[in-house]
């Protein structure tokens, strides 16, 4: 097939090409490059099958495609929060452009939503039927009601106009290739330990989130893409780890002597994240296969290469 990966340069979006591309199929890889960056996809600039576009979802393209995978948004605190009207047009404008893609050339399309779209739940662990409790006017909100509005889109789209669609909900994903400055969690803890700075945790440490190695994502992605369920469906770890614990974790890795450090919580930070993942389990017969240490080992090496730290990752099992 041929097969669009918006925001194929970043972190989780790289990933899936590197699947595609071994199944065999033309990958067309569309990023503006903000967060996404050409080293994560480098290796297939040589491939006949692969392709690389300079574009933003924001405006309209004219493409011939069988599949998209509409993965293009900031999705780190940081990054999201730098700019929030640029955010929030990307989940908005980026996924009209999409769907109106889609619609033409009736090609199946794949919304990466998140379980942002939850917000701070009341309701736990979190299954799909549950219409979230999200602060619409908050410093996350760009974020959290753009995702929202981009799945009202989908499934007006395929209401209204029979477009062929499918929604992921995304919990907490990591692994190699994500950006030590990108303000998410398990990258600040491996960067701070790596640098021998103090390890930030929010609060007391005591609020909930679930880790999936990125590996496991892409496989539910496609196979939700592939499978005849629309969603949306959610795809995560259903482990669940204080913060504190991930923090003396990667400490306990890095062999670092960085000492651990409390801040204030920020305004609207989750108490608990956990996702259910019956209809995975059950509608695409998935489950994911990377326990936490085994990830982090990886994503540690990934980070030590690449800021040049000479490190042997202690194993914690």
């Amino acid at each position: 097939m041929r097969i669009l990966v918006t925001g194929g340069a970043g972190f989780v979006g790289s990933h899936l090409i590197d699947r595609l591309l071994e199944q065999g199929h033309e990958v067309l890889c569309l990023d503006n490059l903000f967060t996404g960056r050409k080293e994560n996809i480098a290796h297939h600039l040589g491939n006949y099958r692969f392709e690389f576009i300079r574009h933003d979802v924001i405006d309209p393209i004219l493409l011939e495609v069988d599949q998209i995978y509409n993965l293009a948004c900031p999705a780190s605190p940081v990054h999201y929060q730098h700019n929030p009207v640029k955010t929030i047009k990307t989940s908005v404008l980026g996924t009209l452009n999409m769907l109106g893609l889609a619609k033409r050339v009736k090609a199946r399309i794949l919304q990466a939503s998140t379980s942002e779209v939850y917000g701070d739940p009341h309701v736990h662990p979190q299954e799909e039927s549950y219409w979230g409790n999200v602060n619409p006017i908050g410093s996350r909100s760009c974020y959290d009601e753009g995702k929202r509005v981009a799945e009202t889109l989908m499934f007006d789209y395929h209401r209204q106009s029979n477009v062929d669609i499918r929604v992921i909900r995304i919990f907490n994903t990591y692994g190699p290739r994500m950006l030590e400055d990108d303000g998410r969690v398990v990258s600040n803890f491996i960067a701070q330990a790596l640098k021998g700075e103090p390890l930030t945790v929010y609060g007391e440490g005591q609020q909930t989130r679930s880790f999936c190695y990125v590996s496991d994502l892409v496989e539910g992605m496609m196979r939700l893409m592939n499978g005849e369920h629309i969603g949306p469906i959610n795809i995560g770890n259903p482990g669940e780890f204080t913060i504190l614990e991930l923090a003396k974790m990667v400490k306990a890795m890095t062999g670092s002597s960085s000492e651990i450090v409390y801040n204030p919580l920020p305004q609207d930070d989750p108490k608990q994240r956990q996702p259910d993942i019956t209809k995975a389990q059950t509608l695409l017969g998935w489950n994911p296969g990377i326990p936490l240490e085994v990830g982090l080992e990886r994503t540690i090496g990934d980070f030590a290469q690449r800021m040049g730290v000479q490190l042997e990752v202690k194993s914690v099992r």
